[in-house]
């Protein structure tokens, strides 16, 4: 009678995900011991429509799209960044001081955690584009760039610029004009799922990680759209927009804060 031989154990069942947590106009947490603090300044938005499909390859690791009703959106963000600071320390006025633009996308991922991936940030500092790109391993670029408000009999106008020198494409652009409207007393679901956004998905030292972000709530506002002529939504490798944006907000800023990063376990990192 031939050795009976043990059975292997079963194979272990990954857990399964979980939902995504719900949109929030407010921070879900503070965060009162930041690693970065900054302001974000002058915003404005500009989203199109994008099949999940289409974008699930250029997400992290360990996270999907994030969709409203099947859809996920591709963000076109420019803004004036305003002193940015490490820890404790306060805003550095010149060097932490910049006009940036960033290509982003939606990501949601197995803790049901949702948060944005940037395909790229174009910004006019070179040394916190190296310290982005080296210490961070985000895709900071180093461009030429202005942020220029003028007063007008319909409104303000917020024109900004950018055209990219370092690493490339060179020559890669952007110029946004917009008009800004009035103030929005009540956001719909989806200008919430486009800026509520309290984390960011990325790799740090080469592993996936989540870094959550705090801030007041957000003051959006219509904002009509004057000239949009760019090529920053292609160089990021992702189809080049077609047609309108679906949304177009302006803000005047917030000043925002930043955790440690977190693992993909869900442990920060010391």
């Amino acid at each position: 009678m031939p050795p009976v031989r043990p059975s292997r154990p079963p194979a272990p069942v990954p857990p399964e995900p979980v939902p995504p947590e719900p949109v929030t106009a407010d921070a879900p947490g503070e965060i009162p011991r930041p690693l970065l603090t900054q302001s974000w300044l002058d915003l404005t938005f500009l989203h199109w429509a994008a099949d999940p499909a289409d974008v699930a390859g250029l997400l992290p690791r360990g996270t999907v799209p994030d969709t409203l009703g099947g859809v996920t959106y591709v963000g076109l963000v420019a803004f004036r960044m305003h002193r940015v600071g490490w820890l404790h320390l306060p805003g550095v006025p010149y060097l932490g001081t910049f006009p940036e633009t960033n290509v982003r996308l939606y990501s949601v991922d197995a803790h049901g955690r949702r948060g944005v991936v940037f395909r790229s940030l174009d910004a006019s500092r070179l040394i916190p584009v190296a310290v982005g790109r080296l210490g961070f391993r985000m895709p900071y670029l180093w461009s030429r760039m202005a942020v220029e408000r003028a007063a007008g009999p319909d409104g303000d106008t917020v024109t900004y610029t950018s055209s990219r020198r370092l690493p490339g494409p060179r020559g890669a652009h952007s110029r946004i004009t917009v008009r800004v409207g009035e103030r929005i007393a009540r956001p719909t679901e989806l200008e919430h799922f486009l800026t509520a956004r309290w984390g960011m998905h990325g790799a740090f030292f080469g592993r996936p990680t989540y870094l959550r972000n705090a801030h007041p709530r957000w003051t959006l506002h219509r904002a009509e759209l004057l000239e949009c002529e760019e090529d920053l939504v292609a160089a990021a490798g992702l189809p080049a927009p077609a047609g309108e944006p679906v949304s177009v907000l302006y803000s005047p800023g917030v000043p925002a804060r930043f955790g440690r990063p977190i693992r993909p376990a869900g442990i920060p990192t010391p």
